[in-house]
């Protein structure tokens, strides 16, 4: 048996250590992060979210899982985000306009009339811009991954067609806890009730509120369609979904695993849009089919001038103003 002297004994000692530390720090980095999305189980969202999360822990070697909780079950939008921006919930799939309260770059890609298409929007976000506005996300507590689409909003309601500006004058219609949608829903001549998304199908039960704006996958997927029957293509808006992680959860990463995250964010964003493109054709179709008067040919001009206050209000924050303007000049 070699007999190990005093100087080789504490360099086997200090090796010892060392891997021992080593194994002790790959078991405290290793997580399960947890991540929100009100939406339900098979929305497109939620099916991107559990991709990312594949992916991760494939890239991590399973040392890093994403858990989903879907359907609300980390509570309703502004609450979610305020537990992010906290460090309780690590990821989060919110909708700008929220998350607009806190990131003020979010606020102008919820601007009413600001993409002229889907495609526009797309080419916005995928470019120098979309970097930018991710990037704009740390000073509020909040690292931005990626953005998901969330297609063309417009207005539905119970009571009537709405075929003009005029149609919408008195309709109680809900928006999202925002200040800018219940200024937009106001410049059209409609009341603003801001309700959290889990209570607009109970509003619309009982006439709380006359309608909703809203997509086609979540005027279907919520059942609104039951209630609403009148589906009027404003498309208003085009403001997309944003994928966030929270600051601490983001500094609880190493730099190759920051990489990693941010990769498969992008790979879920690409995946996200063919899911929604196809569930947006089923839900326009399924609506249809119920019975739904869709009205296709209204006129948005009246609608896109009735946004002027909003516009100038916007253009009191240079900032503000430069980004729309530079969104606009985007061929």
């Amino acid at each position: 048996m070699p007999v190990l002297n005093r100087a080789e004994l504490s360099r086997t000692g200090v090796i010892f250590v060392a891997l021992l530390l080593a194994i002790c720090a790959t078991d405290a980095a290793a997580r399960e992060f947890r991540a929100a999305d009100t939406q339900t189980e098979d929305y497109p969202t939620v099916q991107a979210l559990r991709y990312m999360g594949a992916l991760i822990s494939e890239r991590t070697g399973g040392r890093h899982e994403i858990k989903v909780f879907h359907s609300r079950q980390l509570g309703e939008e502004k609450e979610t985000i305020e537990q992010t921006r906290a460090g309780a919930i690590d990821l989060n799939r919110t909708n700008v306009a929220l998350i607009g309260n806190f990131v003020p770059a979010m606020n102008v890609l919820a601007m009413p009339f600001l993409f002229r298409s889907i495609e526009h929007m797309q080419k916005v976000l995928d470019g120098p811009i979309g970097n930018e506005i991710l990037g704009s996300f740390e000073p509020y507590g909040f690292v931005g991954l990626a953005f998901y689409d969330s297609g063309a909003r417009s207005i539905y309601n119970g009571d009537r067609p709405v075929t003009s500006i005029a149609d919408l004058k008195g309709l109680r219609i809900r928006v999202q806890q925002s200040e800018l949608m219940s200024d937009m829903i106001r410049s059209l001549g409609a009341v603003p009730v801001e309700l959290p998304y889990g209570q607009v199908l109970t509003g619309l039960a009982t006439h709380l509120i006359d309608g909703a704006e809203n997509n086609w996958p979540s005027f279907v997927t919520t059942d609104h369609y039951k209630y609403a029957g009148h589906y009027t293509l404003t498309e208003h808006t085009m403001s997309p979904e944003v994928l966030v992680i929270s600051l601490k959860a983001w500094r609880s990463l190493s730099v190759d695993d920051q990489k990693i995250f941010r990769e498969a964010a992008l790979r879920s964003s690409r995946f996200m849009r063919e899911k929604w493109r196809d569930l947006e054709e089923q839900s326009q179709r399924k609506a249809e089919a119920a019975g739904i008067t869709v009205v296709k040919d209204i006129d948005r001009k009246p609608l896109e001038d009735a946004m002027a206050p909003i516009y100038a209000k916007a253009a009191r924050d240079p900032a503000a103003a430069a980004l729309i303007e530079r969104i606009r000049k985007v061929e």
